[in-house]
Order: C-alpha cells, then structure tokens, then sequence
C-alpha cells in the first residue's frame, strides 16, 4: 500500500510539478476569486483577448539538410495563406504567426520565403537560438551576427537606432538553466540580451522540462541579481504604473494542472500545439482562464501558445484542420463583441499592448500594437491577403 501511495509522488517529482504547483495554486485561486467577485458585483464588462501563437521554427530539426529545409518553410509559405486567409480578428487582421527563427540555420533561401509571407501581413521573425557551452563575448558576437543576417531581410523592429527582438532560447535553457551547464554556458544572458536590443523572452513555460520557473502564469520583471544563473525566478509582476527601462520582459504562456475524471494523476496544460496536442476547446478555455493579464488591468488577457512547427508532421495539423477548428472555436467564443474582442498579435505586438497597459492605457488595445516599437520594415504599410471566404468560418 505505501508504495502506491508513494509511487504517484515519484511521478510528480519527474515531471516536475513539485517546483511549481503551489505557485500554481495560489495563482489559480487568486484568479479563480478575482472572476468571482466580478460576476457576484455584476460587473460584465467587455474582455479583450490578445492571442499570439509562438512558433520554434527549425527548417533543418532533426540534422535537415538545405534541400529538406527549404521544403519545409515553402509549405508555410504556401500552406499559411490558403489555410488562415478567411479568419480575421475583431480588427480586420488574420492569425499573426511570430517564426522565431534558429539564427544558427541562417539561410537567404529560408528567409526569403519567410519573408515574402510576413510581408503580406501573416508575422514578424523574432531570434530563436541553440547554444552550448558560450562564452558570454562568444554570444554577443553571434547574436548580433544572425539579428545582421536576419535583419538584411527586413525583419525586426527598428527604434532608438537599432535593432530591437523577441527571444526564444533553445532547450529551454534561458540564464543557463540546466543544471549541468549544458545548452547554454552564459549566466548572465538575460543582461546581454538586453544589451544588444532584445525587448522580452518568450521561452516559458517549459514544463515538464526541469527549467520550467516557480513562476507561472505572469508577464513579469526578472529582478534581482540578473548576472546570476536562473535570474528569471526572482519576479516583479508587471502592474500598471509601472514599466522598466533597464531589462527584459518576461511573457509566459498559460500553465495549469487538468484533473480528468477517473485519473490520479494531473495533466500537465502547457499551451504546447503538437500533432499529437492539437487545440481543443477545453485547452483553449484552460488558456483563457489562467487569466494571464498586467496587474491592474484585467480585461486585457493574453494567451501565448508556442509549437515546433517546421517539421513535416507539425506542419501538417498547423496548417489543416486541428489549427482551423481552433480559430473557429475562438471567433465563436471569444470575438462575440459583447463579452469578448479577439486580437490577433505577433509577440512584438503583444510587448506593445502590455507596456501600453503598465503605462496606464485603457479601452481597445488594438490601438498600441505599436505602441513603444514600430512594425519591421518588412511589414511595411501592407495589407494582409483578403479574406477567401466569410471571415468567422464555421
């Protein structure tokens, strides 16, 4: 009996749920009480949905050669048009994918199909990057080479006479995370990612993955001593009234714990998009309802979801059905304009609304998408494809 008893603890240690099932918790009922009282005052006000979709996006995983590679990003290319054309949000604009592209598998070819699709209004590139065992000059230099290489296609935001980027570390392991030092090897990232014009880190959450934060469910200031390995657990919840100049943002996507009838043992909800997780409406009502939002400023709720979306198998479900039944199930449910607005936002987009909100802003964030930082060049003034169809299939 002990051992039975004991055996489901185990399971929760390797998974790692331990280090952030209380924060969890405390999170959950805070929100859980803060809609609570919101319904018993009567107070229905409109709620605004920021949605943005984060993709890892590596041509050559799994060692890809350049020809298989370029196959892969040509079926986005083709598939995201066809596929999202006929969905708008309450602003007249189609889902909105950001590619963080790996800068180490740089190639013209990729980039210039990539290109051609942000530039008809379907997202922006932001940096995504493996490293191991780095120095900290070692990074600085290759970072500010691949923004070069990625920023000759006319990607990233332009402001304060430099280049400013979303981040997505590889393997997690932001602040060198793991405990082995592998993947990583720089302390002090969160520091050099400012310095060389990284705006926010879109990395997390990462559960199972041991460098999942105690964090959960927040945008949010890393605080303390940012040269520190891990800096990313000490936070300061991002509040209306105040905004930071000297660091990072931190925006995490929703985390949860689903108890299903007849099981022992939690699901772990990490808002990942798989082949084999698509999106189903119980997981996009769990998005919602970690009630991810600026302090102070409720009605303005983000939902980031991330996918490894280049290989064959993703690419297929992201851009057929599972992906589509998504976007159906949100304009049902969350774009009525009466409870609820949809937006569409890349994360440079997202950053923008949330440091609208910290600096006091109210109503429609639509209007601070580029509130702090301007569009890359190569989104240009254009228009997105126009719609196909109806724009609210389904």
């Amino acid at each position: 009996m002990y051992s039975l008893l004991r055996h489901p603890f185990r399971l929760l240690r390797q998974k790692n749920i331990h280090t952030w099932a209380g924060p969890w918790l405390r999170h959950a009922i805070r929100t859980a009480a803060t809609e609570a009282a919101r319904r018993a005052t009567g107070h229905q006000s409109l709620r605004h949905l920021c949605f943005c979709f984060c993709d890892h996006f590596e041509p050559e995983w799994a060692g890809a050669g350049p020809a298989v590679g370029e196959a892969r990003v040509a079926a986005w290319q083709r598939g995201y048009p066809r596929a999202f054309s006929s969905f708008r949000d309450a602003d007249g604009r189609p889902p909105q994918h950001s590619f963080f592209f790996p800068g180490e598998e740089y190639r013209p070819a990729y980039l210039e199909r990539l290109t051609e699709l942000c530039a008809r209004g379907f997202g922006e590139v932001e940096l995504h990057l493996h490293h191991h065992a780095d120095t900290a000059e070692a990074l600085r230099n290759k970072i500010l080479r691949f923004l070069d290489q990625l920023g000759s296609h006319g990607h990233f935001s332009r402001a304060e006479g430099r280049l400013r980027y979303a981040f997505i570390h590889g393997n997690w392991a932001l602040c060198n995370a793991h405990r082995d030092g592998t993947s990583c090897g720089v302390d002090e990232e969160l520091e050099l990612l400012f310095d060389t014009g990284c705006y926010a880190d879109f990395t997390f959450p990462s559960a199972p993955h041991p460098t999942q934060p105690r964090v959960v469910n927040q945008i949010y200031w890393p605080i303390g001593d940012l040269r520190r390995a891990r800096c990313y657990e000490w936070a300061e919840r991002a509040t209306v009234g105040i905004r930071h100049e000297d660091r990072i943002l931190l925006v995490q996507g929703p985390l949860a714990l689903i108890f299903r009838s007849g099981r022992l043992l939690p699901r772990i909800e990490a808002a990942a998009i798989t082949a084999a997780n698509p999106p189903t409406p119980e997981r996009i009502r769990c998005w919602v309802r970690q009630g991810i939002c600026i302090e102070d400023r409720p009605e303005w709720i983000f939902v980031k979801v991330h996918t490894h979306g280049a290989p064959e198998a993703q690419a297929q479900a992201l851009l057929g059905p599972p992906l589509q039944q998504m976007h159906q199930f949100l304009h049902r449910h969350y774009n009525d304009g009466v409870r609820w607005v949809l937006h569409y936002v890349t994360a440079r987009e997202l950053y923008n609304i949330a440091c609208a909100a910290m600096d006091g802003h109210e109503g429609d964030p639509a209007s601070f998408r580029d509130y702090l930082l301007p569009p890359p060049p190569v989104r240009g003034t254009g228009e997105a494809d126009p719609p196909t169809a109806s724009p609210t299939p389904g």
